[in-house]
Formats: C-alpha cells, sequence, structure tokens
C-alpha cells in the first residue's frame, strides 16, 4: 500500500532532510506490529508490567527494587525463545530497528530483542526502556544520547506509557528531559500511576493531584494527559480499598492497547502525513539559508548571523506561505545542527518538488484513507488477545461482573422481586387499565429520578418488552430497577441481560 514511498536519493541530497530529522522510512516501518513505548525512573514496576500483560517471564528480564533494567528490550513475538543482540538486531530487514545504526556500539550493547511465543505478542511488541536515574554522572555514563534514542522510538511506536511510582513520586531531571523530547507525540501518551495500592485513598488523592501538576508544567498542551491508576503486577493488594477503581482503570488501559492494532495502520498515515508537512517547511529553510548566503565572501560570519536569526526566518516563512508555527521543526535543534552544515552547499527552493508533496497530500493521502477504511472493514476487528487481557473477559471476575445491570445474574430468583413490593405500590397509584399503565403516567412517575431524557428513553425501551407502549407490573418494576442501576452511577446494558427479563415474559424452552 505504501509501496510509493521509495527512498529518493536525488530528493535527500536537494534538502538532507535524513540528515536533519529522522532517516527515510522502510518498508519493515510499514508492516510492522504496533509497538508499545514504556518510560520511567527506576523501580516503578516497567518491567513488571510487561510481565503483567504476558502473564509470563521474557529472556533478559530481572526485576528488583534497584536500577536492573540497563538495556533497551525489544520485546517481539517469536517461534521459539531467545535473545538478539543490538549489532545483529539492526542488520535484518525484517525488524524496524535498522536506522538504530546511528547511535553507535555504546548503544547497540545496550539493546536486545526478546523473543518468545506468547499470544500477546501477535498482535503488539513492547519496548522496555532502562530506568531514568538523576544527575549528570547518570547521563554521561551511558556513553550514548539517551533522550536521542527515546525520541527515534517516540516517532515509530503506536502508544508511549509513562509510569509513575504512587509511593515514592518524583520527577528527575533526566526524566523531565525525556518528557520534553516527547515533545510532538503527545497524543501517543499514557500515564500510569503504578504501585497505587501502596497508600491510602486520602494520600492517593494526593498523590495524582500532584502527579497533575508536574505533568502541567512539564507537558505544554492544553489537553490534560490520561492517567490510568492501578497496581498492575500479580501480587496481592496491600491496602484493598480501591480495588474497584483499580479494575476500572485497568479495563480502560487494556482496552486503549486492545484498539491499537485497528487504529496502526491510521496512526502510521497520520505520521507520514506529520513527516510529509516536516519535509515542505524543513525545504524553505534550507532554500531561504541558501538565498540569503554571499557567495565569495563573508561566509562564515552571515552563516552566524543567520543562524542567530533563524526565529525570524520562521515567522518570515510563516507568515509567506501560510503555515501553521505547528509544522516547523525544533529552533534549537536546528540551530544546533546547522552549526556543523555548509550553508553554500544547500540548495535553492524548487516548486515543482513542493507541489508533489502538496498532491501528495491533497489526493494520494485521501485515496491511501478510503484504502485503509475499505481493508478495515473487509477483515475481522483485530485486538490484543491472550495474557492479562484474557483474564476478564469471562466468568465472574470480568469487570463489573454481579454488579449494576449484572447484579443477580447467577441467581435463581428475578433480582428486581426483593424490590417489586415497593414498586408495585406506586404502580397501582398510577391508575392501571387492564393491568397496565400508559406511557404517559408511567413517564409523570419516572422524571422524578431527574435523569435526562436521552436516559429514561432508553430505560424504557428495555422495560417495555411486548413493545405496547404501555408497561404492566412486572415492566414497571423492571424500569424503576434500571432507574435505580444508573442512579448508582453504573451503565446501563445496550440490550436487556436475559437474568434481568420478567419471568412472565421468558419463552419456555420447547
Amino acid at each position: 500500500m505504501f509501496s510509493w514511498l521509495g527512498t529518493d536519493d536525488r530528493r535527500k541530497k536537494d534538502y538532507k532532510f535524513h540528515e536533519f530529522h529522522s532517516p527515510a522510512l522502510e518498508d519493515a516501518d510499514f508492516d510492522n506490529k504496533p509497538m508499545v513505548l514504556l518510560v520511567g525512573q527506576y523501580s516503578t514496576g516497567k518491567t513488571s508490567f510487561i510481565r503483567y500483560l504476558l502473564e509470563q517471564d521474557f529472556p533478559g528480564m530481572r526485576i528488583g527494587p534497584e536500577p536492573t533494567t540497563d538495556s533497551f528490550i525489544a520485546v517481539m513475538h517469536g517461534d521459539t525463545e531467545g535473545v538478539i543482540p543490538g549489532n545483529a538486531l539492526v542488520v535484518d530487514p525484517k525488524k524496524p530497528f535498522r536506522k538504530l545504526n546511528a547511535f553507535g556500539n555504546a548503544f547497540l550493547n545496550r539493546f536486545v530483542c526478546a523473543q518468545l511465543p506468547n499470544p500477546v505478542l501477535e498482535s503488539i511488541s513492547v519496548i522496555d526502556t532502562p530506568g531514568i536515574l538523576s544527575g549528570e554522572k547518570q547521563r554521561i555514563s551511558r556513553g550514548y544520547d539517551f533522550a536521542a534514542v527515546l525520541e527515534w522510538f517516540a516517532e515509530r511506536v503506536d502508544r508511549i506509557i509513562l509510569l509513575f511510582d504512587a509511593h515514592k513520586l518524583d520527577i528527575s531531571d533526566e526524566f523531565s528531559e525525556v518528557i520534553k523530547a516527547l515533545k510532538n507525540h503527545e497524543d501517543k501518551i499514557r500515564v500510569v500511576l503504578n504501585k497505587a495500592d501502596q497508600i491510602e485513598t486520602q494520600q492517593l488523592m494526593r498523590v495524582y493531584g500532584a502527579l497533575m501538576w508536574s505533568l502541567g508544567k512539564i507537558v505544554n498542551t492544553p489537553e490534560v494527559i490520561r492517567v490510568y491508576i492501578g497496581s498492575f503486577w500479580s501480587h496481592p493488594l496491600l491496602i484493598p480499598d480501591n480495588r474497584k477503581l483499580f479494575e476500572a482503570e485497568e479495563q480502560d488501559l487494556f482496552k486503549d492497547i486492545q484498539s491499537l492494532p485497528r487504529n496502526a495502520a491510521l496512526r502510521k498515515l497520520n505520521d507520514l502525513i506529520k513527516r510529509a508537512r516536516l519535509a515542505k517547511v524543513h525545504a524553505y529553510i534550507i532554500s531561504s539559508l541558501k538565498k540569503e548566503m554571499p557567495s565569495v565572501f563573508g561566509k562564515e560570519n552571515k552563516k552566524k548571523e543567520l543562524i542567530g536569526s533563524l526565529g525570524d526566518i520562521y515567522k518570515r516563512i510563516e507568515r509567506e506561505h501560510q503555515i501553521s508555527p505547528g509544522d516547523f521543526p525544533s529552533l534549537k535543534k536546528m540551530q544546533d545542527q546547522l552549526q556543523a552544515q555548509d550553508l553554500n552547499k544547500f540548495q535553492p527552493l524548487k516548486p515543482k518538488l513542493l507541489e508533489a508533496v502538496d498532491d501528495m497530500l491533497a489526493n494520494d493521502i485521501a485515496g491511501l484513507m478510503v484504502l485503509v477504511r475499505q481493508e478495515e472493514n473487509q477483515r475481522p476487528n483485530p485486538v490484543v488477545k491472550g495474557g492479562a487481557f484474557d483474564g476478564t473477559l469471562d466468568g465472574p471476575f470480568g469487570h463489573g461482573y454481579g454488579e449494576g445491570a449484572g447484579e443477580g445474574i447467577d441467581e435463581a430468583e428475578w433480582v428486581v422481586a426483593r424490590d417489586k413490593p415497593a414498586y408495585d405500590e406506586i404502580f397501582y397509584t398510577l391508575s392501571p387499565v387492564n393491568g397496565k399503565v400508559t406511557g404517559a403516567n408511567a413517564k409523570r412517575e419516572m422524571v422524578k429520578s431527574k435523569l435526562p431524557n436521552t436516559v429514561l428513553g432508553k430505560i424504557w425501551k428495555l422495560a417495555d418488552i411486548d413493545k405496547d407502549g404501555m408497561l404492566d407490573d412486572e415492566e414497571f418494576a423492571l424500569a424503576n430497577h434500571l432507574i435505580k442501576v444508573k442512579l448508582e452511577g453504573h451503565e446501563l446494558p445496550s440490550d436487556l441481560p436475559a437474568h434481568l427479563v420478567p419471568p412472565s415474559k421468558r419463552k419456555i424452552p420447547e
């Protein structure tokens, strides 16, 4: 589907896009399974989180309170269990890691792929990262640009999960820099406040507030980042008071991760559009710098002057070509990269190349969107299965089982019968005719709940089982039971569960 995206060496030389930003895309970038990147300070439970999802150990796994994971570990599906070292990994054309070769041996010696036959990994891959520590010494001792590597992964993954430890919440200087390096990928970021079972409810509220305040200072977006609260490991809860909250949060996080395969193609298309827009802006910047450079004398002084005034050049390009400020690359990063470049070797503006980009964005991308939608409609809905994702799908430990509309699911007696005498007293005050109350009379009683008409309308559809526009005493009792379910904060079912159908309305098996 993306075959027309092959590398064009001539265009690479024109504006040096790949030198300034990110390497050329390869087939593996589009064929690869969705990836989830885990980032966090040491001992926040990143490795335990992966084990929790997979429900099994993976090669190279180490868990402990001290900094244990000192490598980037790509946990991927494989027919046999084993570890592939970094230098072998970056020469494999079937893996999307070939361009990591640019970070050198200091990084590659700290990069491995753990393969194992696990059903979860048939749908997604997970990238475990070294625990982030504080202090200049830690940054220097790594021997490679840690933030740059994370930024490389951030461009290519489908979800970035930042993990925090609720028991010792702090954001180190390096972690702060790492989060800033994830700028422009805020739409992929989710936050997990892990180990939340170790603190009391009141303290948990304060920790959550402190986390949101800290993130608000670092992540500069008007949108609030989604934070999931829980304890993502298979040990007993230390303080079980918030079990229901943890279950609901886990379910929401699992749904988010399970949606990744379904949205993978659109995500790649979205990243491609961002890349094309950046390439267009990059061409304007490079050609503007070339245009300002003298041909003979004063080249170095002019270069320093242009780099210093790059912000003004950005504003001029933004104004002349009606380009959004969000499409421009980081000013400081661009200035740093220009220091090592010979601006005289840059190419002048080539309108035909920019027209080709505009044509791609206006026509080719629109056509691809249609193809992606058609492919999605033709194949079954892909979701992540196996491991922890199967643990709460069925049976009595499924989320909400036996609660709300699910109350009484395993009981022989109709659960509504418990409160039916009280509902009957109200029913007979509504002037029933032939054992039924009219819709108008039922409405007068139902609106006393103060629920919106849209909710009451749904309750009516569920309760009016014979669809005659009236309610008998059992249907009226059912309607009141569903009102109670909603008032207690539970969701209404889309279809009436079998255990809520009144006994007289149940079909007798032949």
